[in-house]
């Protein structure tokens, strides 16, 4: 019940530090933006360098987030009750999965493919490009590779820390 909780809470969290800043400005999350709307982006003149700009700043925060993401989710298996190496990489990986279907199918599926208030000025007629399914469907794959990652990190933090 408790993992059934932490999934829904992180999902709600998830949707609250993405969505009011994608609405607020859609170029924020522009290196999430399938591959041929950046590239019409880069060639309008009214966004000239932002795409350069922006995806340095994507990096950091990526890998800033992941770093963050892996211990808070290692604490969060620590305090369920998880002191073993396959407990911890189980319920992490599955809060990392959880997280990941829901912005694959709510998120990008439901809401980015086919909200017109995230389309950035000037890619207005690409819908096919935004309704693109299958760019999503990848990402959440590699999401998936990452969250693998995570729950090995964290399974070996946990275990270290039981070990201790």
């Amino acid at each position: 019940m408790a993992l059934l909780i932490q999934c829904v809470l992180l999902c709600l969290l998830f949707t609250l530090v993405v969505m009011p800043a994608q609405y607020k400005d859609p170029l924020s999350m522009i290196m999430s933006y399938p591959p041929e709307i950046i590239k019409r982006v880069e060639e309008l003149p009214q966004y000239q360098n932002v795409i350069k700009r922006r995806e340095k700043s994507h990096i950091g925060k990526k890998t800033v987030g992941f770093i963050f993401l892996t211990a808070v989710l290692s604490a969060a298996a620590y305090f369920s009750g998880c002191k073993s190496f396959g407990t911890a990489f189980v319920h992490v990986f599955t809060l990392f999965a959880s997280v990941n279907v829901y912005d694959l199918v709510i998120l990008d599926w439901g809401i980015f493919c086919h909200s017109r208030k995230l389309r950035i000025p000037g890619t207005e007629d690409m819908e096919k490009s935004y309704r693109n399914y299958a760019f999503h469907l990848k990402g959440a794959v590699i999401g998936l590779a990452l969250g693998a990652v995570g729950a090995l990190l964290s399974g070996c933090i946990i275990h270290i820390i039981s070990v201790i």
